[in-house]
């Protein structure tokens, strides 16, 4: 049986083209508002989300963040051509890509297989464990000194990837690259609103606060 991919899309010239190209390996189902999307998700259970920002009934931020408190989907954001912010804001909700229109069908096929490897990777590994600090990978469960602290899907991405590799230094585009899976040119601020946010989350726990350390001019790295 195929896996499910959800279209939302309210052109329907878009959403054929998308369906037709991948027909072949997902099962597509499509919606045509912000407002289906929630009843969708449950009739479907898709393993990927592609989703368009300009929507009727609720715009493709609002559905974002109310896939993201219920979800840990991969989301694929559509925006228009040359509107950076809403790239920005998209990927800060925790979209896991995004893709210009107009756009190629090749492309867009491209992207969701690399986001669905990435997912899958990452999955290999169930668990992390380092002295005061736990991270479960299937239920995305963080615990320090035993009190669980509630990260969002791409919070919890970027703390598990360099808990994964400690010490190993991360440029915010090599960050950029590997959680959102795509070249960023322009500024970093998604990274760094990430790092501020996790930062923040774990303040309260002492030992937390030396995670994740800054390497002034290149990045970031995670350190016992």
């Amino acid at each position: 049986m195929k896996e499910a991919v959800l279209v939302v899309d309210d052109d329907p010239n878009i959403c054929e083209l998308v369906k037709m190209y991948l027909a072949d390996d997902y099962e597509v189902s499509v919606v045509h508002d912000g407002g289906s999307v929630v009843n969708k998700i449950s009739e479907v259970n898709p393993v990927l989300i592609v989703l368009d920002i300009m929507l009727p009934v609720m715009d493709g931020f609002e559905v974002c963040r109310e896939i993201r408190r219920n979800w840990n989907i991969p989301i694929i954001i559509l925006t228009a051509k040359g509107e950076e912010t809403d790239k920005i804001i998209g990927l800060e909700l925790g979209a896991d890509d995004y893709i210009t229109k107009p756009f190629s069908p090749r492309e867009m096929t491209a992207r969701i297989k690399a986001v669905l490897r990435r997912v899958n990777l990452g999955k290999q590994k169930n668990f992390l464990q380092y002295p005061g600090l736990f991270l479960d990978y299937e239920s995305h469960l963080v615990k320090i000194n035993g009190q669980a602290v509630e990260l969002t899907p791409k919070e919890f991405e970027m703390m598990w990837l360099m808990a994964a590799n400690p010490g190993k230094v991360f440029s915010r585009d090599n960050l950029l690259n590997k959680i959102w899976g795509y070249d960023f040119y322009g500024d970093a601020r998604a990274v760094d609103s990430q790092v501020k946010r996790l930062r923040k989350k774990m303040e309260n726990v002492p030992e937390a606060r030396t995670y994740i350390h800054t390497v002034w001019g290149v990045g970031y790295k995670f350190e016992v």
